[in-house]
Parts: structure tokens; C-alpha cells; sequence
């Protein structure tokens, strides 16, 4: 009889994760909208502004992973998620473009280790057998929190008669729901015991995983620019008022169906076949929205990345577990988070310069050429280098 995988803790870490991630991406593909209208922000500026959280996360995370690794995961769970959740009120309070600037920028400290501290609690939760199977479907969690969050915003922004205010305390109140929640998990007893070597940077960041996150880097890069600026781009481009919770819906739809479709081959340990296909299938999506510029691409290709990314990502997360150590699994969570961030963090840098004196299709096509870089480096280095080193 095959080990239960949605166990009860399992349910809890998984429903806190989807209650985390909602009050995150509730407001998110709003805020460069709040920014414009509320502060006369410019797109650079909004950049700069937003890309505070993701660099303030990258930041946190090495660290993180340490502090999970080795003091009892859920008083860090617990203390993490806290202060995700006091943060929100900043955004509430926050009178001046650069209070809130500030505000944000902190956020993404407790944000970044908490996620590290939800994931690594997961996989303890499962059991071993379907640890691959499961960590597919964790990220299930995200991907309807991508669906259902930017949706249920511009619904609620129209309703309040855009009022951004409602949607920030809304989102507060989801976060202490998910609070609420992982409080309720029950995991053993985990004191703290210090490690007597000498700490090296392998314990900050998995050394063994530098081929695959480079790779991510470029992967989350042309996620940055796409996720930040497609709001703008459809309202001031193509018109579209009302379209970017669509957008994100068919997103988190192809993100859903590539996680069901791709847990046979996680199941199988077919790690880098999804993969293979993910990178594949999310440069053609990125192909086709810097290529087509009206309704039909910018919808379709929603749908395409999503497919691509939800295969790719579970894969690379297994990838990064398998190169590490039993006691490295908040390290290696870490490590891979760490190169979506930075990849992220540098996207949407790069996308609020390229569009504020390029244009938009400049800073879409070289979203489209970064990751292209990023598949043909996976292609030639990242496979051969994981099926060689993997422990697992």
C-alpha cells in the first residue's frame, strides 16, 4: 500500500502556503498600477521601487536556509510569517512614494525566509516515497494563488471604486489566516545543535547547484519583466482595461495542468524530461509575446509560459534537492529561490529601464533572449551536469 500523501500536516503547510502567496499576489500586479496613479511614479521608478522586495528576499534567503537547516523549522515558520504579516500594514499607513518603497523593501525579507521555511517543512511532512511526486504538487499551491489572486484584485478594485486601501487590508487578512494555519501544524520536537566545523558557503548557498541556477536566473529574469509591466503594457498598448486578471488566470491554468500532467514523470524520477520540456515550452511563450502584439498573443502566450513554467520549476526544485545533503534540504530550498530572486530582481530592474526609454517590445524581447539563453545553457551544461552529480 502506497504511503498517504496528503497527510494532515501536509494539507496545513500546503493550504498556509496557498493563503501566503494569495495575499501576496493580490496586490502585486496591481502595485506599478497604485504607483503610477497614486505617487505619478514613472516605469523605472517603478522598478526600482518593486524590485526592493525581490532583492531584499534574495538577500534573506542564503541565510535562511542555514536557520532552517539547523533551529527548530517551525519557530522559524512561525516567526517569519509574523512578520510577513505586521508588514502589510506599512503599505496601509505608508503617506509617500518613498515610505512605501521602504515599506515593500522590507517586506521581502520575512517573505523570502518564510517560503524557504513552508517549503523545507513540507518535505519533512512527506513521506520518502512520494517526496518527488509531492514537491510537484506543493507547488500547486502557488500556482492557484496566481490564479485566483490578480482575478479577485481587479475584481474587488473595481468594486471599491479603486480603492487600492481595500485590497491591501484584505491582504493582511489573508496573511493572518496563513499565519493562523501553519501555527497549526504539528511537527516533532527539533532543538537547535550548532554545527562544530567550520561553517563554509555551502551551507549559505548548495555550490553543487551553480549550473542549474544560473539557468533559473535567466528563467525568472524574463518572468520578471513579463509579470511587472503586463498590466501597463495592456492598458497604455493594446487597451486591454479589464484583461490582466485573465491573463493570470491562463497563466496559472497552464501552470496547473503541466503540474498534473508532469507528476507521472516526477513520480518516475523523470526529472530532466520535464524540465526539458518546461524551458522548451516557456521560450515559445516568451517568443510569442514579445512577437505578436495583440490580444490573441498576449493571452496565449499567458498560457504557454504557464505550461512551460509549471514543468520546469517542480523539476529544477527536485534537481536541487537530490544534489544535496539530508541535512541541507533548507539550503538547497534556498539556493534555488536565490536564483529565481536574483533573476527576478534583475528583471524587473532592467524591464522598468528598457520600457520607460526603449519601449515596451525592447524590453519584452530581451525577456525572450535572456531566457533563450537560459534554455540553450540547460541544454549544453545543466542536464549531464544533474544526472552526474545527483545523490538521489
Amino acid at each position: 500500500m502506497a504511503d498517504k500523501l496528503w497527510n494532515a500536516n501536509y494539507i496545513r503547510i500546503w493550504t498556509g502556503n496557498f493563503l501566503l502567496n494569495f495575499s501576496f499576489t493580490l496586490i502585486v500586479p496591481l502595485l506599478p498600477l497604485y504607483l503610477s496613479e497614486t505617487f505619478g511614479a514613472t516605469n523605472d521608478t517603478i522598478g526600482m521601487a518593486l524590485a526592493g522586495y525581490t532583492l531584499m528576499a534574495l538577500v534573506i534567503r542564503p541565510f535562511s536556509g542555514y536557520i532552517v537547516d539547523n533551529y527548530p523549522r517551525k519557530t522559524v515558520l512561525i516567526l517569519c510569517n509574523f512578520f510577513f504579516f505586521l508588514l502589510f500594514f506599512g503599505y496601509i499607513v505608508a503617506g509617500s512614494l518613498t515610505m512605501f518603497t521602504i515599506f515593500r523593501t522590507l517586506h521581502g525579507a520575512p517573505f523570502g525566509a518564510t517560503t524557504v521555511a513552508a517549503s523545507t517543512v513540507a518535505i519533512d511532512v512527506l513521506p520518502s516515497s512520494r517526496r518527488t511526486e509531492g514537491i510537484g504538487y506543493y507547488g500547486l499551491s502557488n500556482n492557484l494563488a496566481t490564479a485566483i489572486g490578480p482575478v479577485l484584485a481587479i475584481y474587488l478594485l473595481q468594486a471599491f471604486s479603486g480603492n487600492f486601501q481595500t485590497l491591501f487590508w484584505i491582504s493582511t487578512a489573508f496573511s493572518f489566516a496563513g499565519l493562523a494555519l501553519d501555527s497549526s501544524i504539528k511537527l516533532p520536537v527539533r532543538e537547535f545543535k550548532p554545527e562544530k566545523q567550520v561553517i563554509s558557503l555551502d551551507r549559505f548557498f548548495l555550490l553543487k547547484g551553480w549550473w542549474e541556477a544560473l539557468s533559473m536566473m535567466c528563467f525568472s529574469f524574463s518572468y520578471g519583466v513579463i509579470s511587472t509591466y503586463v498590466a501597463i503594457y495592456g492598458k497604455e498598448e493594446l487597451g486591454i482595461t479589464g484583461g490582466t486578471g485573465l491573463f493570470f488566470t491562463l497563466f496559472a491554468v497552464g501552470l496547473i495542468l503541466s503540474r498534473l500532467t508532469g507528476a507521472k514523470a516526477l513520480r518516475e524520477n523523470r526529472v530532466t524530461y520535464n524540465a526539458s520540456v518546461g524551458t522548451v515550452a516557456s521560450m515559445c511563450g516568451y517568443l510569442m509575446f514579445a512577437a505578436i502584439h495583440n490580444p490573441v498573443g498576449y493571452y496565449l502566450s499567458a498560457f504557454i509560459v504557464g505550461l512551460g513554467n509549471g514543468h520546469m520549476y517542480p523539476a529544477f526544485q527536485n534537481m536541487f534537492i537530490n544534489l544535496a545533503e539530508n541535512n541541507q534540504r533548507g539550503t538547497a530550498n534556498s539556493s534555488i529561490l536565490t536564483s529565481w530572486d536574483a533573476g527576478l530582481g534583475l528583471g524587473v530592474l532592467s524591464g522598468g529601464v528598457l520600457s520607460e526609454h526603449f519601449g515596451y517590445h525592447s524590453a519584452f524581447w530581451a525577456a525572450f533572449l535572456i531566457n533563450a539563453a537560459g534554455v540553450l545553457w540547460y541544454f549544453l551544461h545543466v542536464r549531464r551536469h544533474f544526472e552526474q552529480n545527483k545523490l538521489r
